[in-house]
């Protein structure tokens, strides 16, 4: 039985902040196999919004304009921990060496000055996209931070002893919808999770992380007094919409007949979400290994209850 169909065509999604050239158009032009979409951004603000909201390929600044403000923004950009994560691309049709030169120290991943070739900066584009995407691990298909970043953010936060939250989500018999509908249906799910954590978390905490481990586990990080608002809302959306990804049939009967991983065939319900969390206080925790074994024996007690639902560890660690 098939999944509900919906149409999924590849779209690079760009931060723009042009003053005197097009870039847009040449995009366009750029990308004709592909469909595209632009966020126009003036400051910094605006643009956190913007990649807080969609998964930015990459931020082109620049043309004919005061170019230490992009410099500027290119520094708070870096700084960021999830921005840092998406290329930066600068241009400026006759920067000053030392201009290239910042540019270049405050991390930007590729700096085009001179005649605007097409063909030439189309291949740089996509080169810069594609080394992001291979070099940080972004997962291809929520744009979302990989392990390696997410133990990095994580560790930060522990090595300033600050308190927060950390909450591991992950999908209740994930495994049988695939095998069931199949990958792009299963991929589908992915990305919709994705977007519901990435939009909720963002909605209520600027200042929030969220990160994708591989297959239908995330991580996110956020302030402990928003803890229970946050994962209320992301299982309330979460099963508003998890019912419309069956076929009418299944949804109906409420459950779909699939082989186990002993190999037996059985029945699943529709598809729920566990978050384990743990909080962070008054320095308890030094080290992201020693958060991971209760983080990991926590998940395993949130999924045993049905439906979906979270669990704060409150004992102390161990």
């Amino acid at each position: 039985m098939e999944a509900p169909k919906s149409a999924h065509k590849p779209v690079f999604h760009f931060a723009l902040r042009q003053r005197g050239l097009n870039i847009d158009f040449h995009l366009e032009h750029f990308f004709r196999d592909r469909e595209i979409s632009f966020h126009y951004f003036d400051d910094f603000e605006t643009l956190i919004t913007i990649c807080q909201r969609f998964p930015i390929s990459t931020i082109i600044m620049g043309g004919h304009s005061d170019f230490f403000r992009e410099l500027e923004l290119l520094h708070a950009i870096k700084q960021n921990a999830f921005l840092s994560i998406i290329p930066v691309i600068m241009y400026h049709p006759d920067p000053a060496q030392m201009v290239v030169l910042a540019a270049y120290e405050n991390q930007c991943d590729d700096f085009i000055h001179g005649e605007w070739h097409d063909r030439i900066v189309e291949a740089r584009i996509r080169r810069v996209i594609e080394r992001s995407r291979r070099d940080l691990a972004i997962n291809p298909s929520t744009q979302l931070p990989g392990p390696g970043l997410i133990e990095e953010v994580i560790q930060q936060q522990l090595d300033m002893q600050a308190e927060f939250a950390i909450c591991y989500a992950d999908l209740d018999n994930f495994k049988a919808y695939n095998d069931y509908y199949g990958y792009a249906a299963g991929d589908h799910i992915i990305r919709l999770t994705g977007r519901v954590i990435r939009d909720i978390v963002f909605d209520l905490c600027r200042e929030g992380f969220v990160g994708h481990i591989a297959g239908d586990d995330f991580i996110y990080v956020i302030p402990v007094d928003i803890v229970d608002t946050t994962c209320n809302w992301i299982l309330r959306t979460f099963d508003a919409l998890i019912p419309y990804r069956y076929a009418e049939e299944d949804r109906e009967r409420g459950s779909i007949t699939a082989v186990s991983r002993r190999g037996d065939i059985e029945k699943y319900s529709i598809l729920t979400m566990s978050i384990a969390v743990i909080i962070n206080s008054n320095g308890k925790f030094k080290h992201i290994g020693e958060l991971s074994k209760m983080l990991a024996d926590l998940k395993k007690a949130t999924k045993a209850r049905a439906g979906s639902n979270y669990l704060i560890e409150r004992r102390q660690k161990y």
